[in-house]
């Protein structure tokens, strides 16, 4: 009896200093939508482009086409952001969590610094015409921002940083594909890792 006891003690506090140390607020549901929304604006980039190039060759910063994308591009983001600090609300009020504490706010530090630095570079990119390596960089400054937080919260985010680099540093050689690259990034690997993530650490647990 004592050593169940024991045992009992010994598991509760590993769960605080599990809980101290992680942000395990972040839901998987949340990174299953990020990517059905990435799908979406996708499915409309494809369309607006494919109808552009019957009238023109390019695609240029000061064309409609471009503050569309653009445009499509900000709603994603921000669709999805809202979606994360929505789910993590809940998800963080279900398990008796503080969603603001130190934990988080290093998570959110080491994960912005990257996509911050990231998203200065593409609008400089953006400034000097180079369109090509948008979705490259997008890819692989994400990537770089999951594997920097990935220590502060589930280590599933690290292997989808890593997957995230690696398609960036593909779409750079198969330049062209950009779209399809991004759709896979940020689609497809959402849905699978944010899948994964809430089977392994959120449904399994509420059983």
């Amino acid at each position: 009896m004592e050593k169940h006891k024991y045992l009992d003690d010994l598991k509760e506090i590993r769960q605080m200093m599990r809980r101290s140390s992680l942000f395990l607020s972040l839901s998987g549901l949340s990174g299953v939508l990020a990517g059905v929304y990435a799908l979406i604006g996708a499915g409309l980039a494809f369309d607006i482009l494919e109808d552009h190039y019957q009238h023109q060759a390019y695609v240029t910063i000061e064309s409609y086409t471009f503050k569309l994308l653009m445009g499509i591009a900000l709603a994603v983001l921000l669709a999805s952001v809202v979606t994360a600090y929505l789910f993590s609300v809940y998800k963080a009020k279900c398990n008796g969590d503080k969603l603001i504490n130190i934990t988080s706010k290093r998570a959110l530090y080491n994960f912005a610094l990257p996509l911050l630095t990231g998203g200065i570079l593409c609008v400089l990119l953006i400034k000097n015409g180079h369109y090509g390596l948008l979705s490259p960089m997008t890819l692989i400054f994400y990537g770089l921002a999951c594997v920097n937080v990935s220590k502060y919260t589930f280590g599933d985010v690290h292997y989808l940083g890593i997957t995230e680099i690696v398609l960036g540093l593909l779409a750079v050689q198969f330049s062209g594909y950009g779209l399809l690259f991004w759709v896979l990034g940020f689609g497809v690997c959402h849905i699978l890792y944010g899948g994964i993530m809430h089977f392994k650490y959120e449904r399994n647990r509420k059983k």
